[in-house]
């Protein structure tokens, strides 16, 4: 009689990033233990999330999810604000049915539930099957501290308390994290953090209920921080099992991703700073040109992933300038044609690993960092939203692996960031002699080592196998 399959079934956020985290999490099982499959349900949405990119994997499938009530998910998605809260308790019908359908299968044997970190709603769905959930985290292990430290705040003390004690208070004040080494300044604290009705924290609330939490990132990176959260007999198991890096997948074959490599191919090694601000990173025209100039005055060849922002108050992602100069300083790109290229969207792995990077301007989103790191890049940090500036301050002050632009940016914060001080960072991010690089080289070498077997993410990769094993046994 053929051994029972062990089944995993997986809910990604269903935006491009978060997506690709869990398609690489799951290959990455399923090429551990033979006896492993993954379902992953694709919920509803208007972005594109390009499944059809993800395959080579006979044992990972994909089923989209269909709201009976999509009328339902169109009017959530008019309105930006929270509407993947209520986003998720619409879907939890429709995937309740897609997972009674993999239990019927007597073939199969549903080991847990994996989830993004945005869909611990669906915690209530595995608890009807009496199946364990498990969380993915797709931010680093620093990051997952912070955000369990101010669950626990809001708690004791409540959201609104939190807001009136951090929000506007003076910009040099600190606290104390567990997993940070250094004071963590106020300046820098996720601004969802700080809101005074705690949806974000309450969505974390359920973090201590699952049975484990995967995070992308890797013992030698954040030392301090991983063996702070093994440490505290609050938080659930954990297993740091990356850095889960995503293949280029032909993308620089793809919307003009071979000029991009074929000018590259043309410049000298390590003298090409890449700028590039994410999957959903923009500025205004002040700042663009603000941006430019920076360029132009530092001296240096570089890229510029320029993206257009979404209409005003719309829930869309970033689009591509038809003509640039629409937003950029008059004579610009006739003036640097012979050192620089400004691009639309970029094969952002192609690009770091190419001879000619030497700097990456970034948005510090991890997935960035994580394939800045693999790369072997160094960085200098201008986050926009999100948890962009904890990983800032990690980056600069914890690994001194940056060097910084603007620590506590904020997308629409009013903030014009001058060119003098774009030009200053990027001359210091370039400079050969800049003992970040050394660091980030050093790094570099331990991403391929602790992927390999006996490195410390192979381990705790081979302990979460053997956990949904036990799940089933």
């Amino acid at each position: 009689m053929a051994e029972k399959i062990i089944e995993l079934v997986f809910i990604p956020f269903p935006v491009p990033s978060h997506l690709a985290a869990l398609v690489k999490l799951a290959k990455l099982l399923t090429d551990k233990d033979r006896r492993l499959s993954v379902t992953i349900l694709i919920l509803k949405t208007f972005f594109d999330t390009k499944i059809d990119s993800f395959t080579g994997n006979s044992r990972v499938r994909f089923v989209r999810i269909i709201p009976q009530d999509e009328s339902g998910v169109a009017e959530i998605m008019k309105s930006p604000k929270k509407a993947w809260v209520q986003f998720m308790e619409i879907q939890k019908r429709d995937v309740r049915d897609a997972v009674a359908e993999i239990t019927e299968d007597p073939a199969r044997n549903v080991a847990g539930f994996v989830l993004d970190m945005f869909c611990t709603a669906m915690m209530e769905v595995a608890d009807g099957f009496r199946v364990p959930s498990y969380i993915c985290f797709t931010c680093g292990a620093a990051v997952l501290g912070l955000m369990l430290h101010f669950r626990r705040l809001s708690q004791e003390f409540g959201p609104e308390y939190l807001a009136e004690k951090y929000q506007g208070s003076d910009t040099e004040s600190e606290i104390s994290v567990s997993t940070y080494a250094n004071p963590y300044p106020v300046r820098v604290l996720p601004a969802s953090l700080l809101e005074k009705d705690g949806e974000l924290l309450n969505h974390f609330k359920r973090f201590r209920d699952c049975k484990g939490i995967v995070i992308n990132t890797f013992l030698e990176l954040e030392s301090h921080a991983v063996k702070s959260l093994l440490a505290d007999e609050t938080v659930p198991n954990i297993y740091p099992i990356g850095p889960m890096i995503q293949e280029a997948n032909g993308e620089e074959n793809t919307q003009g991703g071979g000029e991009i490599l074929e000018w590259l191919d043309r410049q000298p090694d390590s003298s090409v700073v890449f700028l590039c601000f994410g999957t959903n990173g923009c500025f205004d025209s002040e700042q663009v040109k603000e941006i430019a100039t920076g360029l132009e005055k530092s001296g240096h060849r570089f890229l510029w992933s320029l993206r257009k922002p979404p209409p005003e108050g719309k829930l869309a992602m970033v689009g591509e300038y038809e003509n640039p100069m629409e937003v950029l300083p008059e004579g610009f790109l006739q003036r640097t044609s012979e050192v620089g290229k400004v691009i639309g969207w970029a094969p952002q792995m192609a690009v770091l690993s190419h001879r000619a990077v030497g700097g990456f301007v970034s948005h510090c989103g991890w997935n960035s960092t994580l394939e800045s790191v693999w790369c072997g890049v160094p960085l200098a940090v201008w986050p926009l939203f999100a948890e962009q500036q904890a990983n800032a301050f990690q980056l600069v002050k914890e690994l001194g692996m940056a060097v910084e632009i603007k620590m506590d940016y904020r997308k629409d914060c009013g903030i014009i960031v001058a060119a003098e001080k774009i030009e200053s960072a990027i001359r210091e991010l370039m400079d050969p002699d800049n003992e970040i690089r050394v660091k980030v080289a050093a790094m570099k070498d331990k991403t391929r080592v602790v992927v390999e077997k006996g490195g410390s993410s192979h381990r705790f990769l081979e302990s979460l196998v053997q956990d949904f094993v036990d799940n089933v046994s």
